[in-house]
């Protein structure tokens, strides 16, 4: 037994205090820009990594821009349909719409900056390389980092869609 006095009951955990305004911020751009970075490291050591183990580097069909110009469409309807229903007619959307668009465009947005960056990088390891399907290889990659960037743009455009005005006129997410 110690001398030391009465056992003190250990002080209860704070609670943290409740957001005042209850809105979230726009993605940030450095945050875009680190997930691209990453994409652009990643891309551009797909080339060697291949080459060093013996295997035949990728190619980058049609396909693949295809469907990310196909992403960045639908992103940018819903982010114009959101647009109108929310700014132009200042209608409400139903919560679990508004944070489900609100999840698509950030996610979407991250996911296409790091593809953007992936492609650029992989598109910039084959300039100037004598293999008969670089130009291919560097042509199609970079149309596929545009499509990518298209779609980051249009999920950037869809989460500002979400966003609805406070009482006072001032807009918040």
């Amino acid at each position: 037994m110690s001398r030391e006095g009465p056992a003190q009951e250990p002080d209860p955990p704070e609670e943290p205090e409740p957001t005042s305004s209850g809105s979230l911020r726009p993605t940030p751009p450095l945050s875009l820009v680190g997930w691209a970075v990453v994409g652009l490291v990643v891309g551009w050591a797909v080339h060697p990594v291949c080459e060093r183990l013996g295997v035949v580097p990728p190619l980058v069909s049609v396909a693949q821009p295809l469907a990310l110009l196909l992403l960045a469409a639908i992103l940018g309807y819903v982010a114009w349909a959101t647009h109108r229903t929310v700014q132009v007619r200042r209608g409400l959307l139903r919560p679990h719409q508004a944070v489900n668009r609100l999840v698509l465009a950030r996610a979407c947005a991250l996911v296409a900056a790091l593809v953007a960056g992936g492609y650029l990088g992989y598109g910039l390891t084959w300039i100037d390389d004598p293999a008969p399907l670089a130009e291919a290889r560097m042509v199609r990659s970079f149309i596929a980092s545009a499509c990518a960037a298209a779609a980051a743009v249009a999920a950037l455009l869809l989460e500002r869609a979400c966003r609805v005005r406070d009482d006072d006129g001032a807009p918040s997410a």
